[in-house]
């Protein structure tokens, strides 16, 4: 029970950000004494941090997050090979090669969502099939409706250390959305992991409806 609630709790942290105790025992069902006692266990292994926040009237609030340790808890698709693989592309190939590489990445990854969202009629079931495959891959996917646009969220980056090894992954992947959901779609980035936030998130509208 303690492994689950442990479990529970890093995961929480992860996929909604920075949070009190108060509103993790809500979200877990789980007593804000006892969710302190893990978030003690979490701090002295170094998982956890806290900033304590004052407010206009009361006490400050103590907000918990994950420190750089606690999201290396999350798998990075065994991030010293692919790093080893890419440097060894580029000793090889050149620059060309991880250009090839990518290239093909691409391609292979926008039939398979191609294909899936084949079929698939309105914009808001595609972006939530999208976020099924990249939940699948490892990315913690997930979708927020806002109005007439949506926000696809990407809570974990599965690519992270190939994508901070080389730039152009991230700009493939912006530019496999665009392709997947083709011209009377807009897709933007407005969230950007590796450019500090906390997650990748991508804004995607139909462009009739850009200007609303």
């Amino acid at each position: 029970m303690v492994d689950r609630t442990r479990t529970r709790l890093l995961n929480a942290l992860k996929s909604s950000g920075p949070q009190t105790a108060v509103a993790l025992g809500k979200h877990l069902e789980v007593t804000s004494v006892a969710i302190r006692q893990h978030l003690d266990g979490l701090l002295e292994e170094e998982l956890v941090k806290f900033e304590d926040i004052k407010g206009s009237v009361g006490r400050p609030k103590r907000v918990w997050s994950l420190t750089a340790v606690g999201h290396q808890q999350f798998p990075d698709s065994h991030s010293n090979l692919i790093v080893g693989l890419l440097d060894g592309v580029t000793d090889i190939f050149g620059e060309d090669g991880i250009d090839a590489l990518i290239a093909h990445r691409e391609k292979q990854s926008e039939q398979l969502y191609a294909n899936s969202l084949s079929g698939v009629e309105t914009l808001k079931a595609k972006v939530e099939a999208l976020a099924d495959l990249r939940s699948s891959e490892g990315y913690m996917a997930e979708v927020e409706d806002v109005g007439d646009r949506y926000l696809l969220i990407e809570n974990h980056c599965s690519i992270c250390a190939a994508a901070a090894a080389c730039q152009g992954f991230c700009r493939s992947e912006l530019k496999l959305f665009q392709n997947v959901f083709g011209q009377d779609v807009n897709v933007v980035r407005e969230e950007h992991l590796l450019s500090g936030d906390r997650r990748c998130v991508y804004r995607i509208t139909p462009k009739a409806s850009r200007a609303a």
